[in-house]
């Protein structure tokens, strides 16, 4: 989850046949994690830095990374989260937030992605 007015980082852009249009992510964790989707035979579609409209906590800036639809038309919800960001207080507000909102919107899987603990160790 990310707030695209204030991101001032690295941006990857890559197409996939999955993803309509071109995939922007902007860290190795979601790139890593778009890949993963556009192997799996099991996802139809994915779409990346989603914005949530009339998002709490936020001016609406804010994206969700992933949004994708299975083969059997279900559609799951991805937040890519560093291990090092899981214990800030903002981090699991967004989260819980951003956990919320899906559900409000008729979406129940919705889970965290984070790196393995050995690419964690290999960034510190």
């Amino acid at each position: 989850m990310r707030n695209d007015k204030n991101h001032a980082g690295r941006c990857t852009k890559q197409t996939f046949s999955k993803h309509p249009g071109v995939c922007r992510t902007f860290s190795p964790l979601q790139l890593a994690y778009a890949q993963q989707l556009e192997e799996d035979l099991g996802i139809k579609e994915f779409r990346s830095n989603v914005p949530l409209q009339d998002f709490p906590l936020t001016d609406g800036s804010y994206t969700t990374d992933f949004l994708y639809t299975r083969s059997d038309g279900d559609m799951a919800v991805r937040e890519c989260v560093y291990r090092k960001k899981l214990s800030l207080p903002r981090t699991g507000q967004l989260l819980d937030a951003s956990r919320d909102y899906w559900l409000r919107h008729g979406i129940t899987d919705w889970a965290i992605v984070i790196e393995t603990e050995d690419s964690a160790n290999a960034e510190e």
